[in-house]
């Protein structure tokens, strides 16, 4: 029998079917266990199996289950919607969140393969999960909350690698024209714009400690006395993702402590 989930206020996902991709780590993962507490069946969609089975298993609740999902394969992306609608009953949220750094490179050493690997991931990839949770959501007559994952990268140049940088700007894209219009459909649209997190991707790429990348982060940041956590994104998740945003579309959401609004070369104070 699963454990039953206590709640300290009252949950803001009650009833709502989740789909989150890239949720085996990170940012994903941290949603998954914050969408499953405010009540929502969460499915958990990722290629790292054992990572996957790992949070499920934490996690502990019957609502909250795991399907393969390589979303540079369209076939598997429509397979994972339809697992989520066949499981559940319905889809409400889309967090599509799966996304990879990209080449590490100058723009005059840049492997295209790289380029193309990550616009299939953090482009193709968005656009197909928006397309098939869309495609349920107007189906079923649901007034759902599709919710990308962008980046600071996609607000400033030399925020991030060239690839990365480009497909996320392209995510940002893709948000403004779904929401003009799924906006008919009653279909919300937004983006989430993280600033430097010590999260598995980001340290595997490059190959620092979580301890260094925060504290890297927090040298440059305009907000001090805070260190971003993955908890932090998750949290602008939900308020996305449930009915307290109910009129907010369209947006992108920076969780960046005021970094891209900002000059970091000149201050008169």
């Amino acid at each position: 029998m699963a454990a039953s989930v206590a709640f300290s206020v009252q949950p803001r996902l009650e009833g709502k079917v989740a789909l989150i991709t890239g949720a085996a780590s990170g940012i994903g993962e941290a949603a998954a266990r914050l969408f499953a507490e405010h009540g929502a069946a969460v499915v958990v969609a990722d290629i790292q199996d054992e990572l996957a089975h790992r949070v499920i298993s934490s996690i502990n609740s019957e609502k909250v289950s795991y399907h393969r999902c390589d979303v540079r394969d369209e076939k598997q992306v429509e397979s994972t919607v339809n697992y989520a609608l066949e499981k559940y009953g319905g889809l409400d949220i889309l967090f599509s969140n799966a996304g990879i750094i990209g080449p590490l490179t100058s723009i005059l050493d840049l492997d295209l393969k790289g380029l193309d690997n990550a616009m299939a991931t953090n482009v193709r990839g968005v656009a197909a999960t928006i397309k098939y949770a869309a495609r349920a959501m107007v189906d079923r007559k649901i007034k759902g909350s599709i919710i990308c994952t962008a980046s600071v990268a996609a607000c400033l140049g030399g925020a991030g690698p060239h690839a990365y940088s480009a497909s996320k700007h392209a995510v940002v894209g893709l948000v403004k024209t779904a929401c003009s219009e799924l906006g008919a459909h009653g279909i919300r649209v937004n983006c989430i714009s993280p600033f430097g997190l010590a999260t598995p991707l980001a340290c595997d790429a490059y190959k620092l400690k979580p301890s260094e990348v925060e504290a890297n982060s927090s040298a440059v940041a305009n907000l001090k006395g805070v260190v971003l956590t993955t908890k932090h994104v998750a949290e602008a998740a939900l308020f996305l993702a449930s009915d307290e945003s109910a009129y907010v579309s369209g947006q992108n959401l920076a969780v960046d402590g005021g970094f891209t609004v900002v000059s970091h070369s000149y201050s008169c104070f």
